[in-house]
């Protein structure tokens, strides 16, 4: 039985550890479940680099997961730095990454197949949410590198053009848990959110000094001004417990989605791995690898070209749903759920989104200027329209 090698490039330690875990864990559960399907006439190898958080590192192990280890697939990278630091190494080597988490847009490759969302399937919907129940004043934070950067510039732009405003804009390095200036901004300018593009530790240290805030004063309660992120998932949560309870996420996945398929998804991961949470990041990580299989499978090789036409030509069953790599830009299609954390860690689906979005990573389709209903420019506040 032939015997397919799978790279997986994940920094399982380091400074955002938790969602690059969960990154790992979906691919290596995905590997698991092909070799244990007698349908698939081939077995996956699953071969793990750790980069430990270091963006110089993921070229590096990133070549020798294609050279030595012999994958043609890549699955992994958590930052955009990380992305852009491999996308040379797979382009110069016939390789395909394959990468599962949210980021920004504004980037197509022939060697990339994107199977998170891009900010018009996480930011805009989150905005278009957000902003007619809460204000149209807008506070963004976000770790200093281009996912922060990128999305802060797209939020401000959709803002400042439908009748809003952005109140300040800071940013923290990776890692970086002193966050009491942020805090004190955001307390003295009460902007009506707070959107949130800090990663890992950071961002776990403002949730729990934001609640402190809150419990100080009740104008900064989530009811009142809610802390709103693209990339927080129920393995963080979980974790953060009360210091995410009440603020909001936008995502293609919640494990609280009520649907036949999602509860047999949950179900089979929650058997293999009882303590284990999947969330969106490890559900992408798994459609990835589920999609490559997949197109080995309809073409007999793991020849990186054929199975991208494989995967642009045919839908592919996943936890995500049906998925089909859009030619032009490889990206997916894909739903934009909005969800409440709750105490828990899991989350209170606010927006269920019955159609998917297409693929917009250059916002060229996409308008800017919301046209937000009921925007009162005097009192910085809207008007809930019903």
């Amino acid at each position: 039985m032939s015997v397919y090698p799978i790279g997986v490039l994940f920094s399982c330690s380091g400074s955002y550890s938790r969602p690059a875990e969960q990154g790992y864990s979906g691919a290596l559960a995905a590997v698991a479940d092909i070799n244990a399907d007698s349908s698939f006439p081939f077995q996956l190898k699953a071969h793990h680099a750790d980069p430990a958080g270091n963006t110089d590192r993921y070229a590096e192990l990133c070549r020798d997961l294609i050279r030595k280890a012999g994958a043609r697939h890549i699955v992994g990278c958590t930052t955009s730095w990380s992305r852009k630091e491999v996308i040379p190494v797979v382009e110069k080597l016939d390789a395909l990454l394959w990468y599962p988490c949210v980021y920004e847009g504004f980037e197509v490759s022939e060697s990339l197949v994107y199977v998170a969302a891009c900010a018009n399937q996480h930011l805009v919907p989150l905005l278009d949410y957000i902003v007619p129940r809460f204000g149209a004043r807008g506070f963004l934070t976000g770790s200093n590198y281009i996912w922060g950067w990128e999305t802060n510039r797209i939020a401000r732009d959709i803002l400042t053009r439908s009748g809003g405003s952005v109140l300040g804009e800071r940013y923290v390095p990776i890692g970086d848990t002193d966050i009491g200036h942020l805090i004190a901004e955001i307390r003295e300018k009460r902007p009506d959110f707070i959107l949130n593009n800090l990663i890992g530790d950071t961002s776990y240290a403002f949730l729990a000094a934001y609640r402190a805030l809150g419990l100080e004063d009740p104008a900064f309660l989530p009811e009142n001004r809610p802390v709103v992120s693209c990339n927080l998932c129920e393995n963080e949560t979980t974790r953060l417990g009360k210091n995410a309870a009440g603020h909001y996420t936008v995502s293609s996945y919640f494990r609280s989605l009520a649907s036949e398929e999602n509860d047999r998804f949950a179900a089979r991961m929650s058997a293999s791995a009882p303590t284990r949470v999947a969330d969106a990041f490890f559900v992408q990580a798994y459609a990835a690898v589920v999609m490559i299989a997949e197109a080995i499978r309809r073409t007999g090789s793991d020849e990186a070209h054929g199975v991208l036409e494989a995967v642009r030509s045919t839908e592919t069953m996943t936890p995500l749903g049906s998925l089909r790599v859009d030619r032009s830009t490889n990206h997916v299609s894909l739903c934009a759920h909005i969800g409440r954390a709750k105490a828990d860690g899991d989350f209170e689906i606010m927006h269920h989104c019955r159609d998917s979005i297409a693929p917009d990573p250059f916002l060229t389709a996409t308008p800017l200027d919301r046209l937000y209903a009921g925007i009162d420019n005097h009192a910085g506040r809207l008007r809930v329209v019903r």
